[in-house]
């Protein structure tokens, strides 16, 4: 279908006044279908400039302005043309300020509006739609969020409790050097934008810099990101922005769409199931729908084939425009298309490149299989250990174990996964394997369906206080190629608790179970299944000085001496969703 191949040619209107509760003016451009009378509407509220934001730059308004909508992009509170002071989330839900509630009802008033809303928009264009369901504009009727959070201190600042350090970094240098004019004192505006536009482009140098708060580019100009690092544990601050705990507020149906290489994955199908099992009425309940493709973050209608180092085929491309399209004629225009009675659940089953769809998630049925962490050599791997990953408990006596140096001075290097930064994706980690423990199963016999949550219980201690484990799970082609499948990182101090962590006892053996999130992948017949072990993964992750204190503002720290345990009592292992 051609972009704009539709009923109605479209009128533009730049840099309309949206007022908010507190009278600060917010600025949005609207998109018309060029005839009178009374459409729908969808809005975008975005922190990266109105007239550049994905919504725009994808031609979103002409194209469903085309097809009988309105569409208006926002710029949030402090950037770009609107006025006010931007901290990031904070004025987009049910605090003093509510931009998306005010900015819903005052669109719903307007000449051009029949009163039915929908939102549009991914990433914080996502997190300002999530964020404004906690407060029930009632003029809106249906969401489409492409990956956005479910709590911002788990799923965009730290993960696992380990800081976010190459997105997070980045992110707020870009976004500040953007805003950097309006940030700076009177006459010194070209000075500072030139100051912290500098440094935006030189961010990987910033990567390396200790200590990380304070960022000393835009240290004077905003409390933000000093304040996201003086909060490492998730306390009373971060609940201000967890859109968790408004999910029995919801009142309308949401199309969560996400990635199985985002790193905002988890917060797709924690709002999903949050959504489903919790909103306020029994339509929003059944109206939640869940879409998991294997592309990386904010994937363009052109770019969902290939991911990384993977060609997913032609079935992994998404009709973008036409699934919208399909999922506001119904729920905003009352079209009978069959919205309502598609199964809640689509994934993407990388391995065998097929959709396939479920009742629910995680998909009933899953049988979750322990694979344990056992003696022998694999042959297969240049590792610290080249260990092997079998289904059966081993049953070893005594203190059975594999141990490493890890050394915050010299990390191990990020190698693709689920972030923002250059190399994400699915890439093979054969390059990155000589230093972390390996184990790996033998040659499968039959197609191993792995789908669901993914999980990682390590029996290990460390001789300092605190250390991070990092666990990936890769497929193991014929030829050699470690390819990756999922990731997680646990900070070990909070191992029981992020909201009051509590420091290791040097060299006693503990449980730590690390999230690997979820997939869905099936490992061919021929193939390997394997598990990398380390402490570390840099710049994605910060580093862990290993000295118990706030990482940011640590500049040196201590090498810890690591062992992980595979004895009969203490038996670690990855714990599989099998289909």
């Amino acid at each position: 279908m051609d972009a704009l191949d539709g009923k109605y040619g479209v009128i533009i209107e730049r840099n309309i006044e949206v007022p908010m509760r507190d009278g600060t003016i917010l600025r949005a451009d609207v998109w018309r279908p060029d005839f009178d009378g009374e459409f729908p509407v969808l809005i975008e509220r975005t922190p990266y400039n109105k007239g550049t934001s994905s919504e725009s730059n994808l031609k979103a308004g002409e194209f469903y302005g085309s097809h009988g909508y309105v569409t208006v992009v926002q710029d949030v509170r402090g950037r770009f043309a609107s006025d006010g002071e931007f901290y990031p989330f904070r004025d987009d839900g049910d605090g003093v300020n509510q931009d998306g509630f005010d900015t819903v009802e005052w669109v719903a008033e307007q000449p051009w509006s029949n009163g039915k809303i929908g939102t549009i928009g991914g990433s914080y264009s996502g997190a300002t739609q999530y964020r404004m369901l906690s407060t029930q504009p009632p003029h809106l009727v249906a969401q489409f969020v492409r990956q956005s959070s479910a709590d911002y201190y788990d799923e965009w600042v730290y993960r696992g409790g380990a800081f976010e350090h190459g997105f997070n970094v980045m992110w707020t240098l870009k976004h500040t050097a953007t805003n950097a004019r309006k940030l700076a004192p009177d006459g010194r505006e070209n000075a500072i934008y030139e100051r912290v536009n500098e440094a935006s482009n030189e961010y990987p140098k910033w990567l390396e810099h200790s200590p990380i708060s304070p960022l000393l580019p835009i240290a004077d100009l905003h409390d933000w990101f000093g304040e996201w690092m003086d909060h490492p544990n998730h306390d009373d601050y971060w609940e201000e922005f967890s859109n968790a705990r408004s999910h029995d507020r919801v009142k309308v149906p949401v199309h969560h769409f996400g990635s199985w290489f985002d790193c905002f994955l988890i917060g797709t199908i924690r709002n999903y199931e949050g959504m489903r099992s919790k909103a306020a009425t029994p339509q929003a309940r059944t109206g939640q729908r869940m879409t998991i493709g294997p592309w990386v973050h904010n994937p363009s209608p052109g770019d969902m084939r290939e991911a990384g180092e993977v060609d997913f085929g032609e079935q992994a491309i998404v009709g973008w425009f036409e699934t919208r399209l399909r999922w506001f004629d119904h729920w905003l225009k009352g079209i009978e298309n069959g919205v309502d009675s598609d199964k809640p659940v689509k994934l993407f089953a990388m391995g065998i490149n097929k959709w396939r769809e479920f009742d629910d998630w995680p998909p009933i049925g899953a049988k979750y299989t322990p694979f344990y962490l056992s003696p022998g050599k694999s042959g297969t791997v240049n590792s610290l250990n080249d260990g092997v990953l079998a289904t059966e408990k081993p049953d070893l006596f005594g203190e059975v174990f594999d141990e490493y140096d890890s050394d915050p001075a010299n990390p191990i290097r990020s190698f693709g996964g689920g972030h923002l930064g250059d190399n994400n994706g699915p890439r093979d980690q054969r390059g990155y394997e000589d230093n972390v423990l390996t184990y790996t199963t033998n040659v499968l016999g039959e197609p191993l369906d792995v789908t669901g949550p993914v999980k990682a219980v390590l029996h290990a201690s460390s001789s300092a206080l605190d250390t991070d484990w990092v666990v990936r799970i890769t497929d193991v082609h014929p030829d050699g190629t470690s390819m990756l499948v999922c990731d997680g990182i646990l900070r070990a101090r909070f191992k029981d608790s992020f909201e009051k962590p509590i420091a290791l006892v040097p060299h006693m053996p503990m449980e730590f179970v690390v999230d690997l999130w979820a997939t869905s992948y099936v490992f061919q017949q021929g193939h390997r299944l394997r598990v990398a072990i380390s402490s570390s993964s840099f710049p994605r992750w910060g580093r862990n000085w290993q000295t118990g204190r706030n990482n940011a503002h640590e500049t040196s720290g201590i090498v810890a001496h690591n062992r992980v345990f595979r004895d009969e009592i203490r038996p670690s292992h990855v714990i599989l969703p099998l289909l």
